[in-house]
């Protein structure tokens, strides 16, 4: 488990090192004293705890910097400033601790934090694949990673929340194997329920890009996306 831990002051950075570790004493800890030095880290940390009131680049700025390329990080707040804690929902901010802070209630939410990442990993192991070969290679893709496809030229674009890949294939194929999360908005396109931001009765917008939707298509589209909503425990306001 690798956890790190950005804040401007040498003292909060121990303290919380030594709190982790009485917890769990193999976690892998790694310390950042400024939102510049947390940025050129190469590698996602599981869990990172991230000070808001630092020199140069706050921690809000550099959360919103550092969700364009760590996903999945579980990212904890712990500051004293209370007035941040709107926002921190906006960068998908696991938690949010106002100092000063009691053993107890750190506790709570390492562990509530740890928890989540196993259900994550748990969740990781149990996903679906498909293979793909492309320019000599068989590549396998989470299933779950699909944003969209689309085709042109007998060749299909797949849009992954890391990178595009692409491959001959017929899209009608790809949606048979994709299963009832995947929807056909337009003879173009193939989109991925769980990715879909807003849409019209012209065009879906998705977490990276703009797809059409055929007008034909729009009534069976709000009726096979309300029943993903319902069957994902998502309800509409």
């Amino acid at each position: 488990m690798n956890i790190v831990i950005c804040d401007d002051e040498a003292a909060i950075r121990e303290m919380l090192a030594e709190k982790i570790l009485l917890r769990f004493p193999n976690a892998n800890i790694t310390e950042s004293e400024n939102g510049e030095s947390l940025l050129l880290q190469e590698a996602e940390p599981d869990i990172l705890f991230l000070d808001i009131q630092m020199p140069g680049r706050n921690g809000m700025e550099t959360a919103r910097e550092l969700r364009k390329k760590w996903k999945d990080t579980i990212l904890i707040f712990i500051t004293a400033l209370e007035e941040y804690v709107f926002e921190a929902f906006d960068v998908g901010a696991f938690h949010y601790i106002v100092k000063p802070f009691t053993d107890e209630k750190f506790c709570d939410v390492i562990d509530k934090a740890v928890a989540e990442l196993n259900r994550h990993e748990k969740s990781k192991s149990e996903e679906k694949y498909i293979m793909i070969d492309t320019q000599g290679s068989h590549i396998q893709i989470p299933i779950g990673e699909i944003v969209y496809a689309e085709v042109f030229n007998r060749k299909v674009m797949l849009h992954t929340t890391r990178e595009q890949i692409e491959f001959y294939g017929k899209l009608s194929d790809l949606e048979k194997t994709l299963g009832e999360d995947f929807f056909r908005s337009h003879r173009a396109y193939l989109i991925h329920f769980k990715y879909v931001i807003k849409y019209t009765a012209t065009t879906i917008t998705m977490e990276n890009g703009e797809v059409l939707m055929a007008k034909a298509n729009f009534s069976d589209f709000v009726k096979k996306y309300l029943k993903y909503n319902q069957r994902k425990g998502k309800q509409a306001l």
